[in-house]
Parts: C-alpha cells; structure tokens; sequence
C-alpha cells in the first residue's frame, strides 16, 4: 500500500493527538480501491461512531433516530413556469479568476490516431482558445464539463413519460436552510436540460439511490429488493448486480420499472455529473490559440448485453468541429526544469505521452535539444500515436525516443524494459547533468514498475545498494527531479 494513502488524514490525526485532543473512535481510512468503494470501510466505522456517540450523549427524553421507513421531504420544490420560451440560463461563476470559472470553446478538430482495426480508439482533439480569456501552461490540465446524449436523454423522456413536460421550463426552490441553491446551473431550467447537461442519469449509483428509489416503488419485491441493496448486509449482492457488470442508473430504473419517480426527487436521486480532467497535449508556444486533448475513449463489455461506455469519452467521440464545449483549466503537477540546458527524460506510455508533448513543444521552443522520451504501446503499427512527430523531432536533432511495443514479438516489452537496456545514458544524464524525469500514465502497475527499472540503473550503474537507490530516488523527487502524474 502507499505510504502515502490517506496521507492528509493521518497528518491532521496526528497533529490532533500532538494538541491534547482524544480519539472517540480510531480514525477511519476510506478506500476507493475497495470493492465496494469507500462504503466498504465507512459502514463498520460509522456503526461503531454512533454507538459510542449514543452511548456519550444520549438523545433527550421523548426524541428518537428518525425511522429510514419514513420517505424525506425533497432538496427542492418545483414551480413550473407560465408557458413560453425558456429563458436564457444565467449562471454565477464558480470561483475566482479565469482559472477557476468555466468557459465555452470550439471545436476544431476531433480525429482517431489508433488504427480503425485496433481494439482501443484514441482521439486527438484540438480547440480554439484565442477568444476566452484563459491561459494555460504546458504540463496544465483541462476540466470539461460533459454533457449527456440527446438520443439517450430522449430514451429516459420516453421511458417516464415526461414528453409533455420535458421542454417546460421550471425554477428549482431549496425547501431547507441547508441546502444550496443551484444557482451554478443557471436560473431557470427544463427537465430535458437537466438530464443532458447536469444528472449523471448514466453513471454508477450511489447506495442511497437505492433506499430512495424503495420509497416510489408499487411492486413489494421491488422494495425489498432495493433496500436489501441499501442495506450495509446487502453490499455484497450490490456489488454483484451493480458495480462488477457496471449498471448505470437508467439501466436500474428500467430493471425496477415499478417505480414511479416524482420529478422533484431527481436531484437528491441522481448525483451530479462531475467533470472530467485530462492533460492537455499541447504546448501554447507550439499552437498559439489552441488547446490539444488525447483522449482514450472508454468502451468495453461486461457480462451485461450492451457494451459499457464512459459518459464523458463517449461523448467527446462525437464531438464535431464548431461544438461547443464548457471547460476550465487547473494547474497541472508536473513542470520542466527552469533552463533549457538541463536534460528531460519523459516516460509516457499510452495517453500519459500527452503532456509529454505539451513539454516536449515548450522545450523546443525555448531551443531545448536534450530530450529523451520512453513510450509504449501494444503495436508499432495500430497505436504509436503521433509517432511522425516524435521522427520529425529526432530527425531535427531535438529527440531521442525508445519504443516499447509490447505485442510486436512474443515476449511483451514495456517501457521499464528499455529503460534498464539503456542505464548508462540515463545515468549520465540524471546523475552527471542532473537531468529531470517526468512519469505520466496508468497508475495500476506502471509507476511501480519504472520507479523499480530507476533504481536498477543506479544499482548497475551508480554502485549502489537497494537502499542507497530507493534514498537516491526518493531525494529526486522531493527535489522535483522526478515527477509523476498517473491515473487509475
């Protein structure tokens, strides 16, 4: 496990105990590695919480725990507005500064750069930013709000029957002092806006869903069914039926058809969907004015009939040139060395290349020619992705590029493969010229297996013990000589 798993949590435990406080309970780490999220470890946590609170202060006299058989009250009452056209959403900014609020952009360009053959279709997608008042550095990171598909939401209009009131617009109005009013979704809304652009209706439930979704059904199996599923001893069963084939939230309410949903339940039934952050492929000195996204498009089968798709990736996919797209731009984690002269050593397999090329344009530009990339993929020919650019740059002296394609022979070779068959080059320039190592990628196996492949080079070629290279590559990256941003 990392040393660094619920690392803030356990700094501000520790800094508690160090001020004179006292534990209730032993601290709760949350795990969404878990296979039933972070429910897996909150249940015993919160069973073991609310005894010992009953237990230190006990409910008044003539008070009980409110019963879960009794349906709440909704977030939000929904007054229809007098017919008429909608009117046009206003929306408060969500922050401070232009790298805070959300902007719209256009498409310029949406294409697969994986063979049409290849079982992974991957997207180069390039936008016009020259007229929003944003800026972005290489190593940056893009935050797009999806939205959800027309044809699917009108399925979800079909399937309740809401034709005649999905185009009606509405405003929402909080029913308690506690909860938010949604004024980041603009003032007025329809029930067809709703379902496209803010409920995440074809995402993965949360367990709540399910002890909410109980209360509108008419069919007692149902119900049961649904609070067996709500239930802490019915995660197991969830788990099967749920999150392993990964049933969305439509895809429930069609199973459990019984249940007829009040239109001013859907907010507190369906969470928000959340958008989704990507490393921006491009460098602003490379492109001026644009803004470049790789991106792996999420689509795979289950047991389940109907191949599983990302909400956000698949509707990038079809995306066309003049779409519009609502974003905003976080700073990223990763950055070049300060001058030109210092050696960068980029490891990007797969789509972590994409701010390897944001560097790589950045470091050209600033006449940078000591640049090294690693990357990988399963085949030379189906997805070396921008490979002609990473041949014009070694061709003009800027790159020197090692590929480890995995499945073009019979032995699978990985980055971490070549990086031990090149120890001495990587050596010289990390230890000599104190070069700088970017990692970016998947984060299931591959930061583990190239931090491991590090340490062999400075084993073979520094003389070094183990210990002396786990100390001398740790001391890199508190130093910001080693860099990593991966993803699961």
């Amino acid at each position: 496990m990392s040393l660094r798993f619920n690392f803030p949590a356990k700094k501000l435990h520790k800094r508690l105990l160090n001020l004179g406080a006292q534990a209730v309970v032993p601290r709760g780490d949350g795990d969404d590695q878990h296979y039933l999220g972070v429910d897996g470890g909150l249940d015993p946590w919160l069973e073991d919480l609310w005894k010992t609170v009953l237990q230190l202060f006990p409910l008044p006299p003539g008070t009980e725990i409110l019963s879960a058989d009794i349906l709440p009250p909704p977030s939000y009452e929904i007054e229809f507005m007098e017919d008429g056209p909608l009117p046009q959403a206003e929306t408060e900014p969500e922050g401070a500064g232009a790298t805070l609020s959300y902007v719209e952009t256009t498409v310029i360009q949406n294409k697969r750069i994986t063979a049409d053959d290849h079982f992974q279709d991957v997207r180069h997608l390039e936008f016009h930013v020259t007229d929003v008042p944003i800026t972005y550095a290489a190593g940056d990171v893009i935050v797009v709000r999806p939205c959800n598909l027309p044809d699917e939401v009108q399925e979800v209009i079909n399937f309740f029957g809401w034709e005649d009131l999905a185009d009606k617009p509405f405003t929402l109005k909080p029913t308690r002092e506690d909860v938010t009013a949604l004024s980041r979704w603009g003032r007025s809304h329809t029930i067809r806006q709703l379902l496209e652009k803010h409920l995440d209706i074809f995402g993965r439930p949360r367990r709540y869903f399910f002890e909410l979704l109980s209360f509108f059904t008419t069919d007692p199996q149902h119900a049961e069914k649904l609070k067996e599923f709500a239930s802490a001893a019915g995660q197991d069963e969830l788990y099967t039926y749920c999150y392993k084939p990964r049933r969305t939230t439509f895809e429930i309410l069609q199973d459990f058809h019984s249940a007829k949903v009040p239109i001013k339940y859907l907010i507190d039934l369906i969470p928000e969907m959340r958008p989704r952050s990507f490393s921006i492929a491009s460098s602003p000195t490379a492109y001026p004015g644009q803004l470049h996204l790789t991106v792996a498009i999420v689509k795979y089968k289950t047991k389940l009939k109907a191949p599983r798709r990302g909400v956000c990736t698949k509707w990038l996919a079809q995306l066309k040139p003049g779409d519009r797209v609502s974003f905003r731009i976080a700073r990223g984690t990763m950055h070049i060395p300060q001058w030109p002269s210092t050696p960068l050593i980029m490891i990007g397999p797969g789509t972590g290349v994409a701010p390897m090329r944001a560097f790589l344009g950045e470091r050209i530009g600033q006449g940078a020619i000591d640049n090294v990339l690693f990357f990988g993929c399963r085949y030379g020919a189906k997805d070396y992705m921008y490979s002609e650019e990473w041949e014009r740059h070694v061709t003009d002296g800027n790159l020197i590029t090692f590929t480890a394609f995995s499945r073009d022979q019979d032995d699978k070779i990985y980055v971490q493969h070549r990086i031990r068959e090149n120890a001495d080059l990587l050596w010289d320039l990390i230890n000599n010229r104190k070069g700088v190592v970017l990692l970016s990628g998947n984060s299931k196996r591959m930061p583990t297996d190239v931090s491991e492949a590090l340490r062999d080079v400075f084993v073979q070629c520094g003389g070094m013990d183990t210990e002396e290279a786990e100390r001398y590559l740790a001391a890199m990256e508190k130093g910001g000589r080693f860099q990593q941003e991966c993803w699961a």
